[in-house]
């Protein structure tokens, strides 16, 4: 073996990368619960791949073809369910997983310096990831898919001067069809996938270029030993990769539990007009995206004026990019900053109730929550640059505490 591996290396750095990667690259030591999910979205992604590569082989993309070759992996394909549900499941829990793994970049000011470009790609990743969500939910073509899809790209529509040319090329005609698959499924299984796979390239040899931030938000690497080494860090291998391990079999049991016992989370993964065919002379009383995306649609009906409501939408989208330079505090982790701690409670709180809201038929009732939610939520974006200078904060320690 060791002949083998030095044949290896002298024609790939694969004892470097082990190096930089895994053995020699020192991890804080004071990693908590959050740090789960930056490797359980790889091995979610890695799971979809696999699932998808098996749901490719018995789809058929046309409009009269794709809701039925979908029955036909449900109920004739030996073990076909399973694979559906492991992949729409799947997609729900990676957006859980995302959204835990902002909050912790959130709480713990992993976007600040020298991490912006760490933030910035994986902010990219998240809004590739929206995007190959929507295009995957539209490929089944059942009636609320098929809806949503015309929904969502007639926003494309409010893009001055060419947003009608737009809509018909990403629609390939007029209205959704057997065009409009094609183009989906190219883009949800090739040229969007490989965009973020190689995304997730950069923010990993990014991050471990900068070194991994701790929930004190003290960079480790200033503090080092006569061997080089930071005095608050451990080395990835073996004691992360075995904790990731350990973690892996946790959240393998919780998504085996929901795939056999309840896949559709009560019509929240998985909703039940997903289950009847697309028909354009039946239009849904109300069509609402999936629950991970339903909090910028609570913010685009939140005003009555349409263009109103696509800049606000658009707005809350693009604002989190520019977080590394809204934040002026010195402090990074909101463990030392308490008005900052309250933001982000408060931003969480708004965030889940715009979900729920999104989830809601459009009824006059809503409308004061959604302006409110959509208020509040740019609000923590264009008041921090104010609030973090003037913000009192708690005296942060040398080293990081246990």
């Amino acid at each position: 073996m060791s002949k083998i591996m030095e044949w290896v290396n002298k024609r790939f750095p694969l004892d470097k990368v082990w190096k930089e990667h895994m053995a020699e690259y020192y991890a804080p030591k004071n990693f908590n619960i959050f740090y789960y999910a930056g490797s359980l979205l790889i091995l979610m992604i890695v799971l979809q791949l696999i699932s998808g590569f098996l749901l490719m082989a018995h789809y058929d993309p046309t409009a009269h073809g794709a809701f039925a070759s979908i029955q036909t992996i449900m109920y004739d394909v030996s073990s076909g369910w399973f694979i559906r549900y492991m992949h729409v499941d799947g997609v729900s829990l990676i957006f859980v997983l995302l959204y835990v793994h902002m909050l912790r970049g959130l709480l713990y000011g992993s976007y600040r310096n020298p991490r912006e470009l760490v933030w910035i790609i994986g902010y990219m990743i998240y809004i590739m990831m929206v995007g190959e969500a929507f295009f995957g939910y539209v490929l089944p073509f059942s009636n609320l898919s098929y809806w949503a899809g015309v929904v969502i790209t007639s926003i494309i529509r409010a893009v001055p001067f060419a947003g009608a040319y737009i809509e018909v090329l990403v629609r390939g005609g007029e209205g959704l069809g057997t065009s409009t698959l094609g183009r989906f499924l190219a883009l949800h299984t090739v040229l969007w996938f490989d965009i973020i796979l190689l995304l997730i390239f950069f923010h990993i040899v990014a991050l471990h270029k900068v070194g991994s931030n701790n929930p004190d938000g003290i960079e480790i690497k200033l503090n080092k030993g006569l061997n080089g080494h930071p005095l608050d860090g451990i080395p990835f291998q073996p004691y992360y990769s075995v904790k990731d391990i350990f973690g892996v079999g946790v959240w393998l049991m919780i998504f085996a539990a929901i795939i056999f016992y309840d896949p559709t989370m009560h019509g929240v993964f998985l909703e039940p007009t997903m289950f009847a065919p697309a028909n354009a002379l039946r239009s849904l009383p109300d069509v609402t995206p999936p629950w991970y995306l339903a909090p910028f649609y609570a913010m685009l009906r939140a005003f009555s004026n349409k263009y109103l409501g696509i800049a606000v939408m658009v707005l809350a989208i693009l604002l989190p990019f520019f977080l590394p330079w809204l934040d002026q505090n010195p402090v990074k982790s909101s463990r030392y900053r308490p008005v900052y701690r309250v933001m982000i409670i408060l931003l969480v709180a708004t965030f889940a109730t715009l979900a729920w809201v999104g989830e809601q038929p459009p009824l006059p009732k809503y409308h004061l929550i959604e302006v409110v939610g959509a208020l509040l939520y740019l609000g923590f974006f264009l008041l921090l640059p104010v609030i973090s200078k003037f913000e009192p904060t708690r005296p942060v320690p040398e080293r990081v505490t246990q």
